[in-house]
């Protein structure tokens, strides 16, 4: 079925004068079923179903303007809300908002936040008050996004890599992710950490620093830290992450994120 439809969103996609509506609201219903994804995780790595993200544009393209009654709440959009929380087994508290085309595993629960239409978000995930998920980015199983995280969102270009987010990480209030960045599993990201596709992660952990960009390493405990540079007006410091130990299991017991960080002498 996906490869008969991403042939069809594909002709959509180069002859935007005569769009398959039904391929694309087929490609959405599925997206919003979990049954096909923006992007998942191979032998090789994590791909980006581009086709997934054109009909994601097109989707937009073909919908106009409703209003949409929500008990005491109007809104005012192209895309619809996600419903049917009961059957998927999805806590979601108000004023909580997820858009149809976005997946909530079993077990999800959203304290008021916001989840972006072509997201992905695993089984006793926890996205907590005023975070927002992206989107297409990908969440994985047993994520804590803690209150006001910001995972960003990837449309376009429609071939770049959305933001991952893998199994069992813990991400730290007012933490911001963007730019296709991936962190890796049972990561540790504490508050305030803002890391993009360019901000340097250095492993002070060893003797000389190690430096990574664009992802966090599995298990890496991160806080905000950051590099002086000189620049024609003087020296400023730039942000960056800092891995400042390694995830154990003394750590997977923690209750919180400041309990795990007080490990490695952190305070948040």
């Amino acid at each position: 079925m996906s490869d008969e439809l991403r042939v069809r969103i594909e002709a959509s996609w180069d002859r935007p004068d005569a769009v398959d509506v039904a391929a694309v609201e087929e490609t959405i219903r599925l997206l919003d079923k979990g049954q096909v994804r923006s992007a998942e995780k191979g032998a090789g790595g994590w791909v980006v179903n581009d086709w997934v993200k054109k009909a994601i544009l097109l989707y937009f393209r073909i919908r106009g303007m409703e209003s949409i009654d929500v008990g005491p709440f109007a809104y005012r959009d192209k895309i619809p809300l996600k419903t049917d929380y009961q059957e998927a087994g999805v806590r979601v508290v108000p004023p909580a908002v997820a858009r149809y085309g976005s997946f909530l595993s079993e077990g999800v629960i959203m304290m008021p936040s916001y989840v972006n239409i072509g997201a992905w978000v695993g089984p006793g995930t926890m996205v907590d008050t005023w975070a927002t998920v992206g989107s297409c980015a990908q969440i994985g199983a047993r994520v804590h996004l803690a209150g006001g995280v910001g995972i960003g969102g990837v449309l376009e270009p429609v071939n770049a890599r959305p933001v991952i987010v893998e199994d069992d990480v813990f991400i730290g209030s007012r933490a911001i992710v963007t730019e296709g960045v991936i962190v890796g599993e049972r990561a540790i990201l504490g508050a305030n950490v803002v890391l993009t596709g360019s901000t340097p992660v250095i492993d002070v952990t060893g003797k000389e620093p190690v430096e990574h960009r664009g992802q966090v390493p599995p298990g890496a405990v991160v806080v905000p830290g950051t590099r002086m540079k000189r620049f024609p007006a003087g020296e400023f410091g730039l942000a960056t992450g800092l891995i400042i130990g390694w995830r154990g299991e003394k750590q997977d017991q923690k209750v919180s994120l400041n309990d795990a960080l007080r490990d490695f002498g952190i305070a948040t």
